[in-house]
């Protein structure tokens, strides 16, 4: 790989790379049963650099911000590079918001530059506040041949022939801004440096090492804190190829691993469950001898890699089973939500190994990961080469608020130095989350301290940012809380939301309330849901802004309900 202590930027990491490996495959996008593009990385620069040529031409330069909304395929990762090596900031937006939470976050961003799949942008321009956006130059991938793109540009029309002129970067300039949530509520958009990037890279790759020949396959979002680092930065500085499947459908995710020998794959927790349940099944549903034997190769090498992995000997023992995962596969990545330990002994049992990780955007992705010396699935890992982890007044169990430091953590929250001051104390990371080092080293997680949830899709929810959806419900006042914030639980699994009615005076829960409450409920995402009600008969505690003070509120309401107390929706 690239030694990137050497670099000051992404963009000259990404040149350099695309200069010393030209004849290596780096990227491949398949959609179902076909190819729709691969690319050495020599055709990755011919692909990218009349782009770049052509945003330098439009205004795109030092610091100039950038957007992408597009789901994963190739045209991304080419937009990426192009808008680095012009030295703009990258803001990676989610494709799965709504057009007016793109819009949202796109003003906030400032983001003069866009680029978006057709079918984004159309739901984008039919927004009430699609006459707002400021975004000066917007390409469009994919659009038919006489669409109306309401002024923006074919993506595969806008080139340049002149040569770009690379623009260099410090390691202390701005790199991305990425949100952590803030849809609907107050934006929480991390600035994360070059430094950053290429400081979480050198040790996550230390720990995990890609080369030529390596394949990665990419079924998260690009956007996704996780997939950017190790679906692109990580690959492309060490020579490795990132293959993009542009389909979830279990069949297509099954085939790819056969078809293109996959040797590293990111998973949220949902999807490894539905992997692991697969298995058990197609297991289950074996002639008894069959899964007698099965179940007895199992145990064997359980106990044969109990310290460390040996994937020699686990791909002779089970060879069936690496087989049909295309037989080269050294791990899978799991992160952004809490696992459940007998998922990830499950996968070691079979010798397929599942780096299990913790972090946040804020930390630039990963804080702690299991590094296998030895296998832990009750543990997050240790922290990453650099990171430094730490238990704030850890109570008579050694369990305290995690925080973190290091060269990965964010610079600042935009255009936010309240919330900034109150997240990075002293050059310490508050996480928020409550945790415990053991005698090894390892991070045990045991529950939040802050007002939000991790679904298992590894979305963070805050719960101001889902209070919009409810405006204009018949009641004085009301707030959305965590349970888990509300009642305190030392687990990370089964998180809920729950929101506090406070109704008129006189007036109580009414089942037009609910009603509508449910109505509401049921038109926002599955993993923006509340899972039921709690009627409260006082005023709510406020700021002299006349803001609420939800630690106050929530206070309250423990002293006076547990958990029973919910109303199921």
């Amino acid at each position: 790989m690239l030694n990137l202590r050497e670099y000051r930027s992404l963009g000259e990491a990404l040149r350099a790379a695309l200069e010393r490996w030209p004849n290596e495959v780096c990227l491949i996008e398949a959609d179902r049963e076909r190819e729709n593009a691969r690319f050495t990385y020599r055709q990755f620069q011919e692909a990218a650099l009349p782009l770049a040529s052509a945003l330098q031409g439009a205004g795109l330069q030092s610091g100039t911000r950038a957007a992408i909304i597009m789901t994963n395929q190739s045209k991304w990762l080419i937009s990426a590079y192009a808008i680095f090596f012009c030295g703009g900031v990258l803001v990676p937006l989610d494709y799965k918001l709504t057009a007016a939470e793109e819009l949202q976050l796109l003003a906030h961003s400032k983001a003069e530059f866009l680029v978006v799949e057709y079918h984004l942008w159309r739901a984008i321009m039919q927004t009430e506040r699609f006459k707002d956006l400021a975004t000066r130059v917007v390409l469009v991938t994919e659009a038919p041949g006489g669409a109306d793109l309401g002024g923006a540009n074919r993506w595969e029309e806008f080139i340049a022939a002149r040569e770009p002129v690379f623009t260099p970067r410090s390691r202390q300039d701005p790199a991305c801004i990425v949100y952590s949530s803030g849809t609907g509520g107050r934006p929480k958009g991390c600035l994360l440096t070059h430094e950053n990037y290429l400081e979480q890279c050198i040790a996550l790759t230390a720990l995990y090492p890609f080369s030529p020949g390596v394949r990665y396959l990419s079924i998260l979002p690009t956007n996704h804190a996780i997939d950017f680092m190790i679906g692109f930065i990580g690959p492309f500085t060490c020579g490795a190829a990132v293959v993009h499947l542009r389909t979830l459908r279990p069949e297509y995710i099954r085939e790819a691993f056969t078809r293109y020998k996959i040797t590293y794959m990111t998973l949220v927790p949902m999807i490894l469950k539905n992997l692991e349940r697969g298995l058990r099944q197609r297991f289950a549903d074996l002639p008894k001898v069959r899964r007698g034997v099965l179940n007895a190769l199992i145990a064997t090498n359980r106990a044969l890699t109990r310290r460390r992995p040996n994937l020699r000997l686990s791909r002779a023992l089970l060879r069936q089973v690496h087989g049909a995962f295309g037989g080269e596969l050294r791990a899978f990545f799991v992160g952004g939500a809490f696992t459940e330990p007998s998922t990830l002994q499950f996968f070691y049992d079979l010798g397929i190994p599942v780096g299990n990780g913790y972090g946040c955007t804020e930390a630039g992705t990963v804080i702690t990961v299991n590094d296998f010396k030895p296998f832990r699935a009750d543990t997050v890992g240790r922290p990453l080469p650099g990171m430094g982890v730490k238990i704030l007044s850890p109570d008579a169990e050694g369990i305290g608020e995690v925080a973190a430091r290091g060269k990965t953590i964010m610079s600042e929250y935009i255009d936010d130095p309240e919330m900034t001051a109150q997240t990075i104390v002293d050059g310490w990371l508050m996480t928020g989350d409550l945790g415990r080092i053991d005698a090894t080293g390892h991070l045990q997680l045991f529950g939040r301290k802050k007002n939000m949830i991790v679904t298992e899709e590894g979305k963070n929810i805050y719960p101001e940012d889902i209070e919009t959806a409810f405006e204009g419900l018949a009641v004085k006042e009301f707030c959305v809380f965590a349970a888990n914030y509300l009642w305190p639980a030392r687990t990370l699994s089964g998180e809920q939301l729950v929101i506090v009615l406070h109704p008129e005076a006189g007036q109580a829960i009414s089942e037009d309330l609910v009603r509508n409450l449910a109505g509401r409920n049921r038109r926002l995402l599955n993993y923006k849901r509340i899972s039921g009600y709690l009627g409260w008969e006082r005023d709510f505690p406020l700021t002299a802004s006349l803001k609420i003070k939800r630690g106050e509120l929530a206070e309250q309401i423990r002293t006076n309900f547990d958990r029973s107390a919910v109303v199921s929706l």
